[in-house]
């Protein structure tokens, strides 16, 4: 009888189900980066727009797309964790965004997990890639 092995499925894991992560190095420091992030435009490429209150440790918030969530750590100038749960899905899943730096630039870096399925998987490394996109141009020089 063949011994039958259980084939991997690529962004699953037991833990934390199917997640993405993607990763840039930025022509910027990392204050600068963080900066940029964190701002109202930075915020509407890689999230959404946010109410004016902010980002802060515990805030909740609800961007146009009636997707919901709530801040989780907060750590200025270095990483956030995000509960990021749009319509339709069964559950919250988690985004975390770092800023590392790299002499005089940096390396931003989106991870996403407990995401529902490999569609979803595939479509927010797509979403985080463009918004790496957008933010390279905002932070290059000319």
């Amino acid at each position: 009888m063949a011994e039958m092995k259980s084939q991997r499925i690529i962004g699953k894991t037991r833990a934390a189900g199917f997640q993405i992560g993607v990763r840039r190095t930025l022509p910027i420091p990392a204050e600068e980066a963080w900066r940029l992030l964190t701002s109202p435009h930075g915020l509407s490429i890689w999230l959404g727009i946010l109410e004016p209150r902010g980002l802060f440790e515990g805030a909740s918030f609800r961007l146009s797309d009636g997707t919901s969530g709530e801040v989780r750590r907060l750590k200025p100038g270095s990483h956030l964790r995000l509960g990021w749960q749009p319509p339709g899905w069964p559950r919250s899943s988690t985004i975390q965004v770092r800023v590392l730096p790299k002499g005089v630039r940096c390396v931003v870096a989106f991870h996403q997990e407990q995401l529902p399925g490999a569609k979803q998987r595939v479509e927010r490394g797509a979403f985080f890639r463009t918004a790496l996109d957008q933010l390279e141009k905002l932070a290059s020089p000319g």
